[in-house]
């Protein structure tokens, strides 16, 4: 007990120290980057949404082990749908006010750019394994793109920390709070149970954990989507003024912190831009490391499938979290907040049944996320030393991590999870700007042969230039 309270006071420390400057930068970054290759890939959120439903669908053959385009996305939306479409959009709404929904709406739109354009990237130079798997992500293509072995080292070990601790330790957090509302369950049984059951599944290799992700996690987005949908008809002819009063409050400034930056954006803008960002991950480097994972014939192919999970991700799931508190009783100020303000909305809409069903969909919700993250996180680990004891010692830290959001307090946790979030988060973008022209390229070839009538495949023999750039043991040969 004694070490996790060292543990607390150092990342205490941290947090206060660097959380503040870190975030105004990466705002502006996250923001800047998506415009940009929105505008540059001539808005291809829009113009090619519905090939990447297509992709996305009807993608399913893979070979050997690797992973198919709907396992990819599956995985990659374990990692996203959980906590911050619940937790998340609760606390922008409460400290940023209705209009923090429009602004997540915002960062969303643009962030499917960014999102394409990592993982367009992630599939051009992942590298595959002895068993015939696939594995890749940013730290690859800063490597054989950038040629940096140094800013993908860094990018690794931010990204371990950021999702193989930081971002577990708020998922048990978040559960522990569910499930203590509902059925007054102890935290530290609660982390010991979690401990037990995901050291079940990582021990079982990335396989396991796709085939469990992509089974639970469509069930847990419908159920949940059905409850929303069946609360907003109940209340159908209040949508009009709640989608009224989001629009109307996200242009009413209120200063969200002192200084220079913080005097610039309101309070609604800060919080859904902060929060959008921590649901759908767009641009921050994560969901690369599972559309590497999967085998399809062309690297834009899931790129447009994983653009096509941030839109799934805040646009469907984080709008009906949002309708849901929106139609309260009760979601100003912060005596309600994170994932009480949530249950305490679905409460009020069903009666009990609410409270209790909340707390069952966000186990799952959670729980699919640890495993998610635990995915990217493995394959980094496995990028700067890919040797057993050195996994072993990285898995039982992850098991650590989980107990330790379990039996500590949710400010603690949360603010660990901004802190080095936004170091991944920067050094990602940086890295897919810089690699912008390979994107450009390899969104104009897919294009041509989709104009063509025909099923567009890659074939790096065309392109000499990056034939050169792309590891011994890459698929595109």
């Amino acid at each position: 007990m004694e070490l996790i309270t060292s543990l607390e006071r150092f990342l205490t420390w941290i947090v206060e120290h660097f959380d503040e400057p870190l975030w105004n930068l990466t705002i502006i970054v996250l923001l800047g980057v998506g415009l940009f290759f929105t505008i540059t890939t001539g808005f291809v959120q829009l113009r090619l949404f519905p090939v990447s439903i297509r992709e996305m669908w009807f993608g399913r053959a893979a070979e050997g082990n690797s992973l198919t385009p709907f396992q990819a996305f599956a995985t990659g939306l374990a990692s996203r749908v959980g906590v911050g479409n619940i937790g998340g959009v609760a606390t922008a709404i409460a400290l940023g006010g209705e209009g923090a929904v429009f602004w997540m709406w915002v960062t969303a739109f643009i962030g499917m750019s960014s999102a394409f354009a990592e993982s367009t990237l992630a599939q051009l130079f992942k590298v595959q394994d002895k068993d015939g798997s696939f594995r890749g992500g940013p730290a690859y293509y800063m490597v054989q793109g950038l040629k940096s072995r140094s800013m993908a080292v860094a990018f690794a070990i931010a990204l371990i920390f950021t999702f193989g601790f930081a971002f577990n330790s708020v998922q048990s957090n978040a559960i522990v709070e569910a499930t203590h509302n509902a059925w007054d369950w102890q935290g530290e049984y609660v982390g010991i149970a979690l401990v037990i059951l995901t050291a079940a599944i990582i021990f079982g290799g990335i396989k396991r954990i796709a085939v469990i992700s992509s089974s639970l996690v469509p069930i847990m987005a419908l159920f949940y989507l059905i409850m929303a949908v069946i609360i907003l008809g109940m209340n159908i002819e209040l949508v009009p003024t709640v989608i009224n009063n989001i629009i109307k409050s996200a242009f009413t400034f209120d200063a969200a912190a002192g200084g220079f930056f913080g005097a610039m954006v309101s309070k609604a803008m800060m919080m859904g831009i902060k929060r959008g960002l921590f649901s759908n991950e767009a641009g921050m480097g994560s969901a690369p490391n599972a559309a590497a994972a999967a085998h399809v014939k062309h690297p834009v192919s899931q790129g447009l499938v994983q653009m096509l999970g941030v839109f799934v991700d805040t646009m469907m799931v984080c709008t009906c979290t949002a309708i849901v508190i929106l139609l309260s009783n009760n979601y100003g100020g912060e005596e309600l907040k994170s994932i009480s303000l949530t249950q305490n909305a679905l409460q009020y809409h069903v009666g009990e049944f609410g409270l209790h069903f909340l707390a069952f969909i966000l186990l799952l919700f959670a729980y699919s996320s640890i495993i998610g993250n635990y995915a990217y996180a493995e394959s980094n680990i496995r990028f700067i030393k890919n040797k057993p004891w050195f996994v072993l010692l990285f898995r039982l830290t992850v098991l650590f991590f989980v107990y330790f959001g379990a039996v500590r307090s949710g400010n603690v946790v949360w603010n660990f999870a901004d802190t080095v979030m936004a170091v991944m988060a920067i050094l990602n973008l940086v890295a897919i700007v810089l690699l912008s022209p390979i994107v450009w390229k390899l969104l104009k070839d897919y294009q041509r042969q989709l104009k063509a009538g025909k099923t567009p495949e890659f074939k790096i023999e065309d392109y000499p230039e990056l034939k050169k750039r792309v590891f011994e043991q890459q698929t595109w040969k």
